[in-house]
């Protein structure tokens, strides 16, 4: 049934698998709240906090969901797109839905979605818009008390928008899908912007001028109040070590000490940006206290970004898709690894965190075709001795011989594996070298998978069991 269930979805228009279109037409969310009325509007049962950005959107959602359910919250989380299964899409209480549940779900709803697409008054539903519609659903089976949404693509447009949220929340803004959102960071902020109701309460990761200056306009015209991370709450690091970040969180309504198991200095600020929306849920008289959010803080799991697999060799995977997340894994590498200083003794520590030694440092990069990789490039390229370009099993994967020749005008001569499983193998051939795979979160999860089966492949191996590659 499971298997029929994804079948179904994907036999929708599904724009992850294809170029997107810029016709706003294509994506009329009329056809959404028709769909959901025949549903008796399931999306209005649970209160919602709703999440856009460019880059770090999945990792508030994550802390913000987590500390939700640490206040006693049956709290679901619906994120994009997913490492392994479609069933980490939607969760609740840190649990994804069963396979039998997310069959139970579609069989309940295709009679209305069919009756939708057969009127077709405002266009057919796609992929992404039935699975929104099915998260809903299932919260409201939960009896869910919120329900934390990643906006899938800007905002306006997205199928997430049909809400009403007790808080938006817009995480760092950068270039990424300028096909379909605009050119420009300020046509692309206006368009994630477009989740701020009037009398919306607003929260905003650290921005770059052009982005703040966009957001503060759509503030005004909604009379919507907003809370900015770097000036009305901060954050000061108190170490790390490859497992955890300490760090202390000066909000407006008080002050945390936070250890949480995400690694990168970008991470502080979608903590900080977690922090500052849960204290406006606070003020709100939710039952949200310093001890649940410090605990739901540390309790986060989020896969996939800045992700340290292994130390023998160092393994290091992170979901790094656009400049500006590339630029982010270079300064985590550098804080991690060192690796812009790595010839230098002084740099081997910083207080008692020990980098692990290397000999050689490695990249295995795939993208999806609509990515800025020229950009990428220019920032990853100084930091690797040796490169292996390569796709995942995505439709949208960029060839690797365009990713290549992008490296080629550094004077990189990249390897080619013609899979990520191939690539990730020729990488591990050498015991002392740092392993960086990113370019893409479909890459990542393949990757993870790869990295996981020649573990457990030289351990049995090691234990004298029989070796199985099933």
């Amino acid at each position: 049934m499971y298997k029929q269930a994804i079948d179904y979805l994907s036999s929708y228009t599904d724009y992850e698998k294809m170029p997107m279109p810029h016709d706003p037409a294509f994506y009329d969310l009329r056809r959404v709240d028709e769909l959901l009325a025949q549903l008796g509007n399931p999306h209005l049962k649970a209160r919602s906090v709703h999440i856009t950005g460019t880059n770090g959107k999945g990792s508030v959602a994550a802390m913000v969901a987590s500390a939700l359910t640490a206040s006693g919250y049956t709290t679901g989380l619906y994120t994009s797109p997913h490492l392994y299964t479609w069933r980490e899409r939607i969760r609740v209480d840190g649990e994804l839905i069963s396979e039998e549940e997310l069959a139970s779900v579609v069989e309940k709803v295709k009679p209305e979605v069919e009756a939708v697409n057969r009127r077709a008054t405002y266009g057919q539903l796609t992929t992404f818009e039935l699975l929104t519609v099915l998260a809903f659903a299932y919260f409201k089976l939960k009896e869910a008390d919120f329900q934390v949404l990643e906006v899938g693509m800007g905002g306006r447009f997205d199928a997430t928008s049909v809400i009403t949220p007790e808080v938006c929340i817009i995480s760092s803004v950068s270039f990424d899908h300028t096909e379909v959102l605009g050119s420009s960071l300020a046509e692309i902020t206006a368009e994630k912007a477009a989740i701020i109701k009037p009398g919306s309460l607003v929260v905003t990761s650290p921005q770059l001028d052009e982005v703040a200056q966009v957001i503060e306009e759509a503030c005004l015209n909604c009379g919507a109040p907003l809370v900015r991370v770097g000036s009305d709450v901060t954050w000061q690091s108190l170490g790390f070590d490859l497992k955890r970040q300490l760090f202390r969180v000066k909000g407006r309504l008080g002050s945390y000490k936070l250890s949480i198991p995400l690694l990168g200095r970008h991470q502080l600020d979608n903590t900080a940006t977690a922090v500052a929306a849960l204290e406006i849920l606070a003020e709100k008289d939710f039952n949200i206290s310093r001890d649940s959010i410090t605990s739901g803080l540390a309790r986060v799991s989020w896969p996939g970004r800045f992700q340290i697999l292994s130390l023998h060799p160092p393994v290091v995977v992170d979901g790094a898709h656009n400049p500006d997340s590339a630029r982010s894994l270079k300064q985590s590498l550098e804080q991690y690894f060192g690796l812009l200083t790595r010839h230098s003794k002084e740099a081997r520590s910083i207080g008692n965190f020990q980098r692990p030694e290397f000999d050689r440092t490695v990249l295995v990069i795939g993208v999806s075709c609509d990515k800025d990789i020229a950009g990428m490039v220019s920032e990853l390229f100084p930091l690797f001795d040796r490169v292996i370009v390569t796709r995942s099993r995505h439709p949208r994967a960029m060839a690797p011989a365009l990713i290549k020749a992008e490296f080629a005008k550094y004077g990189v001569e990249a390897q080619v594996g013609d899979n990520v499983p191939t690539a990730v193998s020729l990488a591990l051939a050498g015991d002392r070298d740092l392993i960086c795979v990113a370019g893409s979160l479909f890459v990542v999860g393949e990757a993870i998978e790869q990295v996981s089966m020649q573990a457990r492949i030289s351990k049995e191996s090691l234990e004298g069991e029989p070796v199985s590659n099933s």
